[in-house]
């Protein structure tokens, strides 16, 4: 990678850019799926968990969904005031899951129940191969280290200090979820970088989600894609690839 801004930090996606697609969408997802009911009963009474259902019910009010419909439609006589049953929420999250919804309230949850699977080792996060180098040079050099994902900061935290390789979450600095704004709008990006303290030119972030890398470039970051084995998008639509952390010159 040869550019002529010097690049001073780096902005990480994880899913298809860090971390394999298949841990989320065949291992946490699921996982999150099957403890959603459990995890929820013994926790609903906690102040965190009870705000957070809160906002999924607040969700599922204004879902104009089929599915969400059919679901709040079975409990039609609680009032806004009222708590859905458990159960009903629990199906509307499992919903959630399934369709890949960016709820930031779900993603909050998941979060705490993979911190549990985490704890207990039924849950540790692969990595591709060059990135646990690659990222350690750069701390290394100065250069620093971020995540904007999807999942909740919390979420993101458990997977670097819970994969393969070790515990990796100090080499970060900063964590970015959608609670930033959404990822594929550039006010997002000039938001990071203004928390950053960083020019956006002096920012590379790569993602395997070409509407990212729009938002991106468009909040003037350096961008690069990420093609990975396996990832659904493997058609980069013009902008510069990366396929190994290691051809990287930074």
């Amino acid at each position: 990678m040869n550019r002529s801004e010097t690049i001073r930090h780096v902005l990480l996606d994880i899913e298809g850019t860090t971390c394999p697609i298949h841990f989320v969408s065949e291992v946490l997802f699921p996982y999150a799926s099957q403890q959603l009911l459990p995890f929820l009963t013994e926790h609903q009474s906690e102040a965190v968990v009870e705000k957070l259902l809160k906002e999924v019910q607040e969700t599922l009010a204004n879902d104009p969904s089929p599915e969400a419909i059919a679901l709040h439609s079975t409990t039609a006589r609680a009032t806004e005031q009222e708590s859905l049953p458990l159960q009903t929420l629990c199906s509307y999250l499992a919903w959630l899951i399934k369709t890949d919804r960016k709820v930031t309230a779900l993603k909050e949850l998941q979060g705490m129940i993979w911190e549990e699977g985490y704890q207990r080792g039924e849950l540790i996060a692969p990595l591709f191969a060059d990135v646990p180098k690659a990222l350690a040079e750069w701390h290394g050099k100065g250069i620093g280290l971020s995540v904007y994902s999807s999942g909740s900061v919390h979420a993101q935290k458990l997977l670097y200090a819970h994969s393969e390789f070790g515990n990796l979450s100090n080499l970060f600095s900063q964590w970015f979820d959608t609670r930033t704004g959404p990822k594929n709008i550039a006010s997002s990006y000039e938001c990071i970088a203004k928390s950053l303290q960083t020019n956006p030119q002096e920012i590379l972030f790569i993602s395997d989600a070409v509407a990212e890398l729009e938002a991106a470039r468009s909040a003037k970051m350096a961008v690069l894609f990420s093609k990975r084995a396996n990832n659904p998008q493997q058609d980069p639509k013009g902008f510069p690839t990366v396929e190994n952390y290691g051809t990287l010159s930074l």
